[in-house]
């Protein structure tokens, strides 16, 4: 998948080189963790996977939001004391939950989705919290938690029964490569 993202903040003579704050950093997070999400539901159906709905496609957006989350706080507690840290992931968390709240409505119409997706967010975590993130990276029973969060998310149906590996194998590692060059990138000048 080839996707540019921007991982570091702008520097010039006409912008004052500054700290960024964690909310900044947030804000840049969700937008590029929420481009990721849309691009990776967008490669499975481009690899012949199926959505029944736009509101399965939602859900396998939601999974790779939260798997995304995950990484930044793995990544953030290398960097960050606890308490920048904590406001990172909410911060992280309650745009993300704006964003799917702006989609949404676009596509289903009048309603309250953040509060669903804050829920979900937090079970995930949880979840996720129980797995090894080691070298450096997530570790096997984390992808595979992914993997079967998306295929349940889609539905298991023939076409789709090997959803998981692709999930595990490409689209996790990927998305991983990505997520730590961004928060390199974006909590370099994080006070």
């Amino acid at each position: 998948m080839a996707i540019r993202i921007k991982s570091r903040w702008h520097h010039s003579d006409r912008n004052e080189s500054r700290y960024r704050t964690f909310a900044d950093s947030a804000g840049a997070l969700a937008f590029i963790i929420w481009r990721l999400s849309v691009e990776h539901a967008r490669e499975i159906h481009r690899e012949g996977f199926d959505y029944a709905s736009d509101h399965e496609r939602i859900r396998v957006i939601s999974e790779y939001c939260a798997f995304a989350v995950q990484l930044v706080d793995r990544l953030a507690h290398r960097r960050v004391d606890d308490e920048g840290r904590a406001a990172l992931i909410v911060a992280l968390g309650r745009r993300l939950a704006d964003q799917m709240q702006d989609n949404l409505l676009d596509i289903a119409g009048p309603g309250e989705y953040r509060a669903p997706f804050v829920e979900m967010l937090n079970e995930r975590l949880d979840d996720y919290a129980r797995f090894d993130f080691d070298d450096n990276a997530p570790g096997f029973e984390a992808l595979r938690y992914l993997g079967d969060r998306i295929m349940r998310s889609m539905g298991v149906s023939q076409t789709n029964r090997w959803v998981m590996d692709h999930v595990m194998e490409i689209s996790a590692p990927e998305l991983f490569e990505k997520i730590a060059k961004s928060v390199d990138g974006l909590l370099a000048t994080a006070a």
